[in-house]
């Protein structure tokens, strides 16, 4: 359906005709937004601090564990027969492995107390800002 209203009127014996159409303001006033520059709020600025906490640590437990997960994963082949080797080498690589992938959590805490005690006074000062503008 579409939306299309023309609006006339007549002023000092002349005739203004307005033609408005809805569906294609809106798009045409999304296309004029990805090119005007980007202005950050400050709710934005909020968020994008959130979710630098909340992400803190996620990549370096990630390459830790699966670095870990994939010895294990060798010493789990050894263990099978998939390559000729000796048991021990199983156990050896699965203890390796182990060993890789314990500290992969402590290690994403650490990090992630850190950056939260780094942006708590940043985070803290902007949600004060935002409440007191949204109350005046």
């Amino acid at each position: 359906m579409k939306e299309n209203r023309k609006i006339r009127f007549m002023e000092n014996n002349k005739v203004f005709t307005y033609q408005y159409l809805a569906k294609q303001n809106k798009e045409v006033e999304h296309i004029r937004r990805k090119y005007l520059p980007k202005e950050e709020d400050k709710m934005e600025t909020l968020r994008k601090l959130d979710a630098r906490v909340q992400m803190a640590g996620t990549v370096p437990s990630l390459c830790i564990g699966i670095i870990g997960c994939l010895i294990f994963g060798i010493g789990m082949c050894f263990g099978l027969d998939v390559f000729a080797g000796a048991t021990w080498l199983s156990v050896l690589f699965m203890i390796i492995g182990t060993m890789i992938m314990i500290p992969a959590y402590p290690i994403y805490r650490k990090i992630a107390q850190r950056t939260k005690a780094e942006l708590t006074p940043d985070i803290l000062r902007l949600s004060d800002e935002i409440i007191k503008s949204t109350k005046n």
